[in-house]
């Protein structure tokens, strides 16, 4: 690839990434991880070959298939590849019930961090892929540098405060909505 000789255009801002297409090895596995534990529905499905699924209706946030991937393996260590997909939550309470989900499903965190702009929640799906559930905190909280740049931060997530914030019985409190 030859760099460009001239000064890079920038995108719309409004252009954003629409749906991640994940090559799974089994694709009831990957179903039950992505819909009956994370939530999210299916939107069309082909036979036992692959699925996608969505939130809120749209067409589809994630793609799953086995077209190339049946009964395959995670790719090794120090591979190239998707480093992890990340799942944007509308806010804290909404985090907090999908660290809930993940507990119930005895399902493991590789970690969990305060990014200052950011919560995340860091594990793996079934097929070895990294997943990351956040939520954005209010841009006039991020934190800045003294001369107004972005000042991001990797500190540990308290996942106890987090949890406080889950929805009771699927629904968000209002001291919860008021934090977020």
């Amino acid at each position: 690839m030859k760099p460009s000789q001239t000064s890079p255009r920038p995108l719309h801002p409004k252009v954003g990434i629409g749906h991640v297409h994940l090559k799974v090895a089994d694709l009831e596995r990957a179903l039950t991880f992505y819909r009956d534990v994370l939530g999210f529905e299916i939107t069309q499905r082909y036979g036992g070959q692959a699925a996608f699924l969505s939130a809120g209706g749209y067409h589809h946030h994630i793609g799953l298939n086995t077209w190339e991937s049946s009964g395959g393996s995670p790719p090794p260590p120090r591979a190239t590849g998707l480093y992890h997909l990340a799942i944007l939550y509308p806010s804290r309470a909404e985090l907090a019930d999908a660290l809930r989900r993940l507990i119930e499903a005895d399902i493991p965190l590789e970690g969990a961090s305060d990014h200052g702009v950011s919560e995340a929640l860091y594990l793996r799906d079934p097929d070895g892929n990294g997943v990351e559930l956040y939520w954005d905190r209010p841009q006039e909280q991020w934190p800045r540098t003294p001369d107004g740049g972005l000042n991001m931060v990797t500190e540990p997530l308290k996942l106890e405060g987090l949890l406080k914030e889950a929805p009771v019985n699927g629904t968000v409190s209002q001291d919860a909505k008021a934090v977020s």
